[in-house]
């Protein structure tokens, strides 16, 4: 992201935080106009980020950059006021789209976001509770699929599956496979 930004000829990037710790520190020192951050981070949810810098810098403009796409959490991260959502598996350009329109003074969000907000309205409510790739895994537990498998099948890491994994059993509200597939079957998932 720092190369992209510092390839462009109209912006110019002040500083690259490893953490949310580090990034409130430089903000707390320095000026910026806009923010890149993702929501998963090493310190603090990019989400918890997003208020403080919200409370904190109130003409902050924010874009989130990340990989997480479901429905309720997006939901959440826009009702903070961030000027825009871009998923990592779009285009840089899309990047760079949302930078030049937020510093115009406009909103961005990346089509695939647009797509999945207008989904979850359409979609009964025990699909909406999980993303379209935690569909996908739950499919692959139900055919007894190990993690290695799945992120083998689906070209992801074994801990991005673990991580989709816990959020299929956090959202569910279950904790066994079991349960887990007692709640599929109730909702239609499977």
């Amino acid at each position: 992201v720092k190369t992209l930004m510092a390839n462009e000829d109209r912006l110019r990037v002040v500083h690259a935080a490893s953490n949310a710790r580090d990034a409130l520190v430089y903000l707390s020192r320095h000026k910026a106009d806009l923010i890149i951050s993702d929501l998963s981070l090493p310190d603090v949810s990019g989400l918890q980020l997003i208020k403080m810098i919200k409370e904190r810098y109130p003409d902050l403009k924010i874009i989130v950059l990340s990989m997480h796409d479901e429905p309720h959490l997006v939901k959440d991260v826009l009702k903070e006021g961030v000027q825009a959502y871009v998923l990592k598996r779009s285009t840089h350009e899309d990047l760079l789209k949302a930078v030049h329109r937020v510093m115009e003074g406009k909103t961005f969000v990346s089509e695939d976001i647009t797509g999945l907000l207008m989904q979850d309205y359409t979609q009964p409510e025990g699909q909406k509770l999980l993303t379209s790739r935690e569909r996908e895994i739950l499919q692959l537990i139900a055919k007894e699929f190990s993690n290695r498998q799945i992120a083998d099948q689906l070209f992801i890491s074994e801990r991005t599956v673990e991580t989709h994994r816990k959020n299929i059993f956090r959202k569910t509200n279950t904790n066994s496979i079991v349960g887990l597939m007692k709640f599929a079957y109730a909702n239609q998932l499977l």
